[in-house]
């Protein structure tokens, strides 16, 4: 089973059922997946904190929704973050590429991979890192717990995850 697809049913597992995101490359194939299937909604946002703010209105709404972005946008969406959801108890996973981490081609993309960790652990978010396709079960135990805890959590995607490395 390819890693997409099984990113894919790891998030219906959960019981994910709209997803919003923003573009990233890494994350192209996960999103053909979810368009070709048709059963978790899918809506584009321009930027992060849009997202932020569809997902919180879906979830007052009945839905459990997930956010699909590179770590990249993590910085536009703080404040949202933390004043909206966390302030509000809303549960919304983040499934976050890790550009910028080790194996990363693109420059431009290494000082936020620097920066990603310490500052999910700075704003007190809990934090999953999948680094080989063993670890994917992780991801339906991390949402259910969000859900749960009514705390937001974030699932970070190493690039290691497609390129097989570990």
């Amino acid at each position: 089973m390819s890693i997409d697809l099984s990113l894919y049913d790891a998030l219906k597992e959960a019981g994910v059922n709209l997803l919003l995101s923003v573009p990233c490359a890494m994350l192209k194939g996960l999103l053909n997946v979810i368009e070709t299937k048709a059963e978790i909604q899918h809506v584009p946002a321009t930027r992060e904190e849009e997202a932020v703010g569809i997902a919180a209105g879906a979830y007052l709404g009945g839905r459990n929704p997930a956010i699909l972005m590179q770590n990249s946008g993590l910085g536009n969406s703080v404040n949202a973050i933390k004043s909206l959801l966390g302030f509000y108890r809303i549960p919304v996973a983040f499934i976050i590429s890790q550009r910028g981490a080790e194996g990363e081609r693109v420059a431009a993309q290494v000082p936020m991979g620097q920066v990603t960790i310490p500052l999910l652990d700075c704003i007190g978010m809990k934090t999953h890192i999948i680094v080989t396709a063993s670890d994917i079960p992780q991801i339906s135990a991390a949402i259910r717990e969000c859900q749960a805890t009514l705390v937001p959590v974030a699932i970070l995607l190493t690039y290691s995850l497609w390129k097989g490395e570990t």
